[in-house]
């Protein structure tokens, strides 16, 4: 059931490969692979989505794309999951990772005064770059990795059940 929903939400993969911003991928685009939504693929899109979403680098959604398509696993699924850290979860989603950095190293910074400016962002980036880099490298391998692992679960738990379903139906049939 999800499998259908999913298809319904997404578009055709027709009108996202003919897409004249995506042009430049040319026929790799063409490989169908990207588009199925299958235990494989999806689990992949998951995992490479998720890993994309924490880091703080611009064009997530471009190295989501180029490593969907190498690692031939699910694009739309992948793309869109790095929008898990959009305009308004970015803050405190960075900052959540930048705490659990200076808990890695057993590091204290002191208190967090923030001001809007690129005079702040370039002096307070100096001193925290260490933790906040940990922080989320650490949360993209966690989250990829539990993304991945539980799609596969999830799918298998689902399979499981339609089958369990079926032969209780034939039984009573």
């Amino acid at each position: 059931m999800a499998k259908h929903l999913l298809k319904k939400l997404f578009p055709g993969y027709h009108a996202v490969r003919e897409h004249k911003s995506l042009r430049f991928f040319g026929t790799l685009l063409h490989d169908p692979n990207l588009w199925h939504l299958n235990r494989r693929s999806a689990a992949g899109a998951f995992a490479v989505g998720l890993f994309f979403a924490f880091q703080p680098v611009p064009f997530q959604m471009l190295f989501s794309s180029a490593v969907a398509i190498m690692a031939r696993v699910n694009l739309p699924i992948s793309v869109i999951l790095v929008w898990i850290t959009n305009p308004l979860t970015m803050g405190p989603i960075y900052f959540a990772c930048y705490k659990l950095g200076e808990r890695l190293l057993g590091t204290r910074h002191g208190p967090f005064h923030f001001e809007p400016s690129l005079s702040w962002i370039t002096t307070e980036m100096l001193t925290i770059w260490k933790p906040f880099l940990l922080g989320c490298f650490v949360t993209s391998i966690v989250t990829a990795i539990v993304g991945y692992l539980g799609i596969h679960l999830l799918w298998r738990l689902h399979i499981v059940r339609r089958l369990s379903e079926r032969r209780r139906r034939s039984r009573n049939a």
